[in-house]
């Protein structure tokens, strides 16, 4: 199964390449019609319709998962406001243990912090 991203409105469009430079599949919110605009119930339709794992700042998403089971998988990252090139840095460091939590025992809610990384 192939693992598709929508990154979420707050983060970098930046972020989408990031993912593509891996070789998945990755799109930035911007990338749609509405583009910023895009609400959060558009963004989890496209998600769901796409089958794509949401790469947010905003707990709205994990939130909507836990009470309703979807959008398919989010990828919740609370680094706090950090500069692009930490957070590519962080998330290149963790990039496999990460990707391992949506691959090899599929995990539909993925925490990243500072600290930690933590499924659900």
């Amino acid at each position: 199964m192939e693992i598709r991203f929508l990154v979420d409105t707050q983060l970098p469009p930046s972020l989408a390449e990031f993912f593509r430079r891996r070789g998945l599949n990755a799109t930035h919110i911007t990338d749609y019609p509405l583009g910023a605009l895009t609400s959060d119930r558009e963004i989890i339709s496209i998600s769901t319709e796409e089958k794509r794992i949401v790469i947010s700042k905003d707990m709205d998403f994990f939130d909507h998962y836990i009470l309703k089971g979807y959008p398919p998988a989010v990828l919740l990252l609370q680094l706090g406001n950090i500069k692009n090139i930490d957070l590519f840095r962080f998330l290149d460091y963790n990039f496999n243990v990460i990707m391992n939590f949506f691959t090899n025992n599929p995990k539909n809610l993925v925490l990243v912090n500072k600290y930690k990384i933590i499924t659900y």
